[in-house]
């Protein structure tokens, strides 16, 4: 187990509760409070029912900082433990191992509350319908909140005087959740069309940050789906204010504080509105979504600093998140030594013993690093100009400062870490790792790195070979050799698209086979064959009070997008038209929510682009020479090219390699080079051998309009 793995001390006073048993490191974290708590199941339920008492349900995650607060203010305080114990049967649950509970009593909260977050604090009856609720509860009345035992013993009170009054409210909130689960399909006639996307286009600019990038103000969160969005804009309409945008933003946030300018990666959110000051947490989905806007950024522009940052987030995530045979950790968390941040901030004094004078005093100047530090007295590093910038303002040769200045941050990282790290909570969720998956795939050719493909490999193999049930169904969670819980709707469809992915960039059978047994399994466990679209808990998942429709994005991929995304790739490669009627109705029920609010549907909206593109067909049949192979497929992902798939034959595969797939039906390599076919319009263009004229053809095939994708190199 790595050293920075969350491990939560014992209390030798103290025996543990239920949840010692409990695998989640945030579950774990809560095995010694004095709070009986109970992990969801039917346990809690039936003691509930049989002692009439209501629930309290909190539910949160290992890297969330005010999780952390609350448990040590409220739930490690005997006072508190003591009213929660006596009043109520107590829940903890982990959302990331549960996220169907947390989807559909967030949707409570917030409709009670007009806001949500964690930690979620929710009352529920003992029929699980939330009655009350709200987020962090400080131990007493504090800035205009009520303190957490007032609450505890106004709801318990109510709870004793007015149940009936409790009961009819509790009733009334789950119709209105029933109501708003599973909306019916647009019933607008035309299905969605070029018009839906242009729109969602002209709203996503109008909520542009032309000063600091990104969408809306404080706190700013990176919102990779609607940047993607509009970079196939830019490639349909060759609208300048969409690639302007996208390129903005993510300058931005690369020279802020919300990049890791050491390690590599993000870290979850801005807390203000220029990417200063991030809430320091890392979660794996982030870091797997924003590679991917930065390899599609560089295949557009060709911005260095674009593939400087994929890589930098892609060796993150490789060479500190990696665990499990090769499969990739939940989060990292915000603190350290209980401190957030503690680990990621600089003093001057620091930075100067480590570079010297003459060094330190110019790596203070670029990375921002003050006497009085630009947050709470110590300094995150950011780049509040560009290192060109920097350099002309020195007077200095921009290479041979970037190169002093990556001797530095080399010196500044190896210091930080002999610090005490953040706890990294090491469960594996098939969702984040299918995300993962897909960009380390695109990343291994954009970026023309093997080891990134070997990676999404090794990480693909473990969830297939230890991520499933003897029924070949997929399991959520792993962690300490033990995969459990029912998988989800995004668990399916994230790792169909990541595995699609590597059979896309690699050609190997396995992955394509895999991602078609598991698409049949998707659609018979999740399809609603009346409705349209997908739910996101399966016909076999334990029946909880809302089977909901994840329609809208979060921080991941809605379900229904990403399933949507998944089949229309998967058919437009395998030819099998009931994956592609399956997403297309998925896109059908979402299409209202284009025109309520196109920011709340990026994936969906990527998956209409596909469906309405001409779709331009590749395949790649390798020759004898293995380094032509590889170098023809780096060269096709040379361009950013959205509505292409790629279908590779590799050397020496023979007649063994997918003869189904229709793209390779009859493709065979020339002259024993590796032989590029070229299809658009149901029209093939002449077979290219090698690299000769390759570029130039993709480029070439543009959509209708004066727009050339091939990045400037």
């Amino acid at each position: 187990m790595d050293p920075a793995d969350a491990v939560f001390p014992k209390h030798p006073d103290r025996s543990p509760n239920r949840l010692a048993r409990e695998t989640s490191p945030y579950l774990l974290q809560h095995a010694y409070n004095p709070v009986d708590w109970y992990p969801w199941g039917s346990e809690a339920i039936e003691r509930a029912r049989a002692e009439d008492k209501p629930i309290f349900l909190s539910i949160g995650y290992s890297a969330c900082h005010w999780c952390h607060v609350m448990e040590r203010e409220s739930f490690e305080n005997p006072e508190i433990a003591r009213l929660m114990n006596e009043h109520f049967v107590n829940i903890k649950v982990d959302r990331e191992e549960r996220p169907d509970l947390d989807q559909i009593y967030m949707s409570a909260v917030q409709a009670m509350t007009g806001h949500g977050g964690w930690p979620m604090s929710v009352f529920l009856t003992p029929d699980l319908q939330p009655f009350y609720g709200g987020t962090y509860y400080p131990p007493r009345d504090s800035r205009g909140m009520p303190g957490f035992p007032r609450v505890l013993e106004s709801v318990h009170k109510a709870w004793m005087e007015r149940r009936d009054e409790i009961l009819q409210a509790a009733g009334a909130m789950t119709e209105a959740l029933r109501a708003h689960a599973s909306p019916a399909p647009s019933d607008g006639g035309g299905g969605f069309s070029g018009r839906d996307l242009d729109q969602a286009a002209r709203h996503l600019l109008r909520a542009f940050d032309p000063l600091h990038g990104g969408f809306g103000s404080a706190p700013k969160f990176p919102h990779p789906m609607d940047l993607r969005v509009l970079l196939r804009h830019y490639r349909r309409t060759a609208s300048e204010p969409a690639v302007h945008a996208v390129r903005h933003t993510l300058e931005k946030m690369a020279r802020g504080g919300i990049y890791d300018h050491l390690g590599g990666g993000f870290a979850r959110y801005s807390t203000d509105d220029r990417w200063l000051v991030p809430h320091f947490e890392k979660m794996l989905y982030d870091n797997a979504l924003l590679s991917l806007v930065y390899l599609e950024a560089f295949q557009v522009t060709g911005s260095a600093e674009f593939a400087q940052v994929a890589r930098g987030t892609l060796d993150y995530v490789v060479g500190r998140m990696t665990v499990e045979e090769g499969a990739f950790a939940a989060t990292e968390d915000a603190d350290s030594e209980g401190v957030e941040g503690k680990y990621y901030v600089w003093t001057r004094q620091e930075v100067m013993e480590l570079l010297g004078e003459e060094r330190g005093h110019r790596f203070c100047y670029v990375y921002d690093v003050m006497p009085e530090g630009n947050w709470e007295g110590r300094s995150i590093l950011n780049l509040p100009r560009s290192i060109d910038q920097a350099a002309r303002l020195m007077e200095r040769d921009p290479a041979e400062l970037a190169a002093e200045l990556a001797e530095g941050r080399s010196k500044l990282l190896a210091a930080r870490q002999q610090r005490v790290p953040p706890a990294r909570d090491a469960k594996v969720l098939v969702a984040w790792n299918g995300l993962m998956i897909g960009s380390l795939a695109v990343g291994s050719r954009v970026l023309k790195e093997p080891g990134y493909l070997e990676a999404a490999r090794r990480a693909a193999g473990f969830i297939l070979e230890r991520m499933r049930g003897s029924d070949g169904r997929l399991l959520h969670t792993f962690k300490d050799g033990q995969a459990k819980l029912t998988a989800y709707l995004d668990d399916y469809a994230c790792l169909i698209d990541g595995l699609t992915r590597v059979f896309e960039v690699s050609g190997e059978r396995r992955w394509i086979d895999a991602a078609s047994e598991l698409a049949e399994l998707m659609i018979d466990e999740f399809a609603d064959a009346s409705g349209g679209g997908f739910f996101y808990t399966g016909k076999s998942h334990e029946q909880l009070i809302v089977r909901l429709k994840d329609l809208v994005d979060n921080a991941t991929p809605s379900g229904n997008g990403m399933a949507a995304t998944a089949l229309l790739r998967l058919a437009a490669l395998t030819g099998k038209s009931e994956y592609e009627t399956a997403g297309r109705r998925a896109l059908d029920l979402v299409q209202p929510l284009v025109a309520q609010s196109p920011s709340a549907v990026g994936q969906s909206l990527i998956a209409m682009d596909f469906a309405l593109a001409e779709r331009l067909e590749i395949a790649v049949a390798g020759g004898a020479d293995e380094e032509e192979f590889r170098s023809v497929l780096e060269a096709v992902y040379t361009h950013f090219l959205p509505e292409a798939v790629v279908a590779p034959r590799p050397p020496g595969s023979g007649g063994q390699s997918l003869p189904e797939l229709p793209l390779l039906r009859d493709r065979w390599p020339k002259g024993g080079r590796t032989t590029t076919y070229l299809c658009l319009r149901q029209t093939c263009r002449e077979p290219i051998l090698g690299l000769d004229g390759l570029s130039e053809s993709l480029a070439a095939m543009a959509p209708a309009g004066p727009l050339a994708t091939s990045a400037k190199r």
